[in-house]
This record gives structure tokens, sequence and C-alpha cells, in this order.
């Protein structure tokens, strides 16, 4: 009786690790600007409580230097009005090296509540 043994091969064990490795990297370079995301979408929804378009962009300047946001000003939102609401949106794309030509391109858009 011949028993045939199973399991991974060394190969095999290399190439889950590479791809999870891999990931890995990704992941660490995306995390970040998630939590950039929220702290700007928490940022314009502060700032929908000024009632100009100046005042706006000051309260969203400001929260974004407490914030450290390099990737959106105040000059780069979109603001409008439904009613007597002051409706702050805004749109940015990041982009993230992988290797030689190839980049991960994430597109945020958001507006506050």
């Amino acid at each position: 009786m011949k028993n045939r043994q199973r399991g991974i091969s060394f190969i095999g064990i290399l190439f889950i690790g590479g791809v999870l490795a891999f990931t890995g990297v990704i992941a660490a370079q995306v995390f970040p600007t998630l939590v950039e995301f929220q702290a700007i979408s928490k940022a314009a929804q502060k700032a929908s409580e000024g009632n100009t378009v100046p005042e706006v962009r000051q309260i969203f300047d400001k929260a974004g230097a407490i914030d450290d946001m390099k990737s959106i000003a105040g000059k780069d939102l979109v603001i409008s009005k439904d009613g007597d609401k002051v409706i702050v949106s805004f749109a940015y794309n990041k982009e993230i090296h992988i290797g030689g030509p190839a980049y991960l391109l994430l597109k945020y858009t958001g507006r506050s509540k």
C-alpha cells in the first residue's frame, strides 16, 4: 500500500507568501488614504456649519491644518445650498505607485450630510 502524500510544495509556499506580502504592502499604503478620507469627510461636515462660502472654506482649511490633510484644500470644495442647509461636496484622486509603470488609482468623493 502506497500512500500518496498531500500538502503544499515549497514553491507553493513561496507563491502564497509572495501574494500575501504584496497584498500587505498595498494595504499598508491604502490605509493612510482611508484615514485621510475620513478626516476630510469630518472636516466637510464641520465646514457645512458656515454661512458664507469664504467662511466654509476657512473652517475646512483650519480643520485640514489640524488633521494634516494634503490631498484637498478649501479652494477645491464645491459649496451649494439645499434650502437653508449648506452642502459641501468634494472629490479627489489618490495615486499609489505599485512598481514600474503600474499605479493604483483611488477616487474619493463625498459630501456633507
